[in-house]
């Protein structure tokens, strides 16, 4: 196999086994981009990202330019002469300048089989509509927002118990080895191409805090989704009283509570409490009090005097979410 000369652009936690994949297969990474350091954590203690803590440590080199579009920047990918780009969760739009810079042009990893769920939170999109399969793409970039032309694809099922922290890894991995099989090919030039059908393109935009804000009057299967897509971060949450309780794991149940209405505690049980919704009820598993480690809901029970008949709450904007890690 032919030995390409690859800069690797990337961040987080989900593009570090797409770079450990492309190291491990012996392409040349001549050079890493990544985001600036920023605070992270309680302390706000400025760190790098995971991507620049493994570039560094394979001694690579690593830039980390605020903007592509700087001079700086550019001239540095053009002195790297790279083959081609990797992108996997990097954080940027790359300028026309960069994408036709490399002859083999710039490949992207996407956590999703496109043209579905193109955009920023494709793993908490699928969750939130109740996908059973999702899986990894490999595509040519182009100027629009993932809609460049299709290499290949990875479909991976999608677990009842998986949430979007098990699911990420997942699609890591995945990613990871799809991204190796996509250069190979690409070295040989026999990569497959085929563009995107823009009438089946669905959208996941970028996740905010107030999202996770539980709707009680939905139902079961949706409250369920919605608690799968937003663990670990940013937690769904919901109002017991004054305090806002981050809500980790339910299990939906067809079930109705007589007279019930939504939002209120209708039983308690060993495995939890069970909740009423807009239709059917969820048994509540595991949560998160501010301030407290996750517990089982049972636990929450004894310890902050949770009675049946109570009724948890949405929060209200600007209330703030849910405490803990």
């Amino acid at each position: 196999m032919r030995r390409l000369r690859v800069v690797f652009m990337g961040t987080p936690d989900f593009a570090v086994p797409s770079l450990k994949a492309v190291i491990t297969a012996g392409h040349a990474v001549v050079g890493v981009f990544t985001q600036p350091d920023k605070p992270r954590g309680r302390g706000h203690k400025v760190a790098p990202p995971p991507v620049k803590q493994v570039a560094e440590a394979c001694g690579i080199p690593v830039f980390q330019p605020r903007r592509l579009r700087e001079p700086e920047a550019l001239e540095a990918l053009r002195s790297l002469a790279p083959d081609v780009i990797c992108v996997v969760a990097y954080g940027q739009i790359l300028p026309k300048a960069v994408l036709d810079l490399p002859p083999l042009g710039c490949v992207n990893v996407h956590a999703s089989l496109l043209p579905r769920w193109r955009g920023a939170a494709p793993i908490q999109a699928a969750l939130l509509a109740g996908d059973t399969v999702t899986g990894v793409t490999t595509m040519l970039m182009d100027e629009g927002l993932d809609t460049g032309d299709i290499l290949l694809q990875r479909p991976i099922p999608i677990d009842p118990a998986d949430d979007a922290g098990t699911l990420h890894d997942k699609l890591a991995a995945a990613g990871a080895e799809l991204l190796v099989e996509t250069l190979a090919l690409l070295a040989e030039g026999r990569a497959p191409r085929r563009p995107q059908d823009n009438s089946l393109a669905t959208y996941a935009p970028k996740i905010e805090r107030e999202q996770a804000a539980i709707d009680w009057s939905r139902t079961a299967e949706q409250i369920y989704n919605h608690v799968r897509a937003f663990a670990p971060w940013p937690g769904a949450y919901t109002a017991h009283g004054e305090r806002i309780l981050k809500v980790l794991q339910v299990e939906p149940r067809t079930a109705e509570a007589a007279g019930a209405v939504p939002g209120e505690v209708v039983a308690v049980e060993e495995a939890g409490f069970v909740v009423q919704t807009g239709r059917g009820t969820v048994l509540v598993r595991r949560v998160q009090p501010p301030g407290a480690a996750a517990m089982s809901g049972r636990d929450y029970v004894n310890g902050y005097r949770l009675r049946v008949g109570e009724r948890l709450a949405p929060v209200q904007p600007g209330a703030g979410s849910a405490g803990g890690n």
